[in-house]
């Protein structure tokens, strides 16, 4: 009976593990299909959330949709320099205060795009052994990537909750 369940159990995972493969092909296959695959759910999320919730926040002094969306593009801008990337000419200083100053929905899809093709288009041209100096300690640039990774991972889990709370299901869980 238990070796009987097992293979149950095992089937089950199987097919799991098939049906992830299936609509996410990017899992397992390195650092820029990780962070291309969290890049384009944010970018669903941040499409399925209507404008009008952009200035949602769940608390008083927490950051609202928008906050988080810009924090999030901002973040890879920030990260991308710290790395040692060329991020482009026309970007402004990364301030604490401009991540409040883009609300409008279609401005913040804008950035998210333009932080994430950024990253993309760098990545591959920056020696990511090299040595560097962050946030006051010896790091290599490869360990500044990984952040950019885990950073945008934070802020999805944070968007999917963000986006429940406001009545919008992700939409590659429907």
């Amino acid at each position: 009976m238990q070796t009987r369940r097992l293979a149950q159990i095992g089937a089950l995972v199987l097919v799991a593990a098939a049906s992830a493969r299936a609509q996410y092909p990017e899992i397992g296959l390195g650092w820029m299909a990780e962070f291309s695959l969290a890049s384009r759910q944010i970018k669903e999320l941040a499409e399925a959330i209507p404008a009008d919730k952009y200035s949602w926040r769940p608390a008083p002094g927490v950051r609202s949709v928008s906050d988080v969306l810009m924090h999030v593009a901002l973040g890879n801008f920030y990260l991308l320099d710290q790395a040692g990337g060329k991020i482009p000419d026309d970007t402004p200083a990364i301030r604490p205060d401009f991540e409040k100053k883009i609300t409008a929905k279609a401005d913040v899809l804008a950035w998210l795009d333009r932080s994430a093709k950024a990253v993309k288009q760098v990545y591959p041209a920056v020696d990511r052994s090299k040595r560097i100096k962050f946030l006051g300690k010896d790091t290599t640039s490869d360990a500044v990537f990984l952040r950019i990774l885990v950073h945008s991972h934070e802020h999805m889990g944070q968007m999917i909750a963000y986006a429940r709370m406001v009545g919008v299901t992700p939409p590659w869980s429907k």
